[in-house]
């Protein structure tokens, strides 16, 4: 296993509040992803400390032998602490109260993946050259979605858009949900800020991981996709594969 991720703050911000990491073990690769919001130092404050928190406490428990049960559990557990973090974190400053963050993290092994996710940062699987949504988005337009309301592609589109129902930071306690994936070799889990999934359709998204090109290449392709199409917030994506 393999991954690398890259950010871009697009063409109509002037700050970054996305953030994301990766780390692979011997047997085990962590990547997370997280977008901020609460104003311009706010948003990146809190996107920071949950990908700081959330590596610190996956680092001092993880253990190569856990079973898929107990790396969900863990993986919620450090969810729960990067939500303390943040929301600990804007009760010292008035100025960042109220901020938050999306977040979405893999724990991927040889033949499985743990998927956590909070907000509308999203997690797919690509396997076969087709497309999966992992996650499901805690979000306004999601609910209109599910409700029959509007269409999914005009989901990308709403003037609601950017209304998240469920985040990181602004209450003390928040639950995030937990998923397990079958990960086997060849197939690719992307996940990625909504400044990619509001600029490119899922089909444009498997067809540029899908391209032949490597991971380092197959994401400044994505980058490239949603500037071109307007990029109009941060964009970032972490890409795992399964060699």
């Amino acid at each position: 296993m393999r991954a690398c991720g890259k950010t871009d703050v697009g063409l109509r911000r002037h700050e970054n509040q996305d953030t994301f990491a990766v780390e692979q073990g011997e047997k085990l690769l962590i990547a997370v992803v997280c977008d901020g919001m609460g104003g311009a130092e706010g948003g990146q404050i809190a996107s920071s400390v949950a990908v700081e928190t959330f590596m610190k406490e996956m680092r001092a428990l993880i253990r190569a032998d856990m079973t898929a049960e107990q790396l969900r559990a863990l993986a919620s557990f450090c969810v729960a602490k990067a939500n303390t973090a943040v929301y600990q974190r804007a009760l010292q400053d008035p100025a960042y109260q109220g901020m938050g963050t999306t977040l979405v993290s893999a724990v991927a092994e040889e033949k499985y993946a743990i998927v956590c996710n909070i907000g509308d940062s999203r997690a797919y699987l690509i396997r076969g050259g087709e497309i999966t949504r992992i996650t499901h988005d805690h979000s306004v337009v999601q609910t209109l979605v599910e409700n029959g309301n509007i269409t999914a592609e005009e989901a990308r589109t709403h003037p609601n858009r950017n209304l998240i129902t469920r985040a990181l930071g602004p209450d003390e306690n928040t639950l995030c949900d937990a998923f397990e994936v079958s990960f086997t070799k060849g197939d690719k889990i992307l996940l990625c800020t909504d400044g990619l999934v509001v600029t490119a359709t899922d089909d444009e998204i498997c067809r540029a991981v899908c391209a032949g090109k490597s991971a380092e290449e197959s994401l400044d392709d994505l980058i490239a996709l949603a500037k071109a199409q307007g990029a109009p917030d941060n964009v970032t994506a972490v890409l795992i594969e399964h060699e």
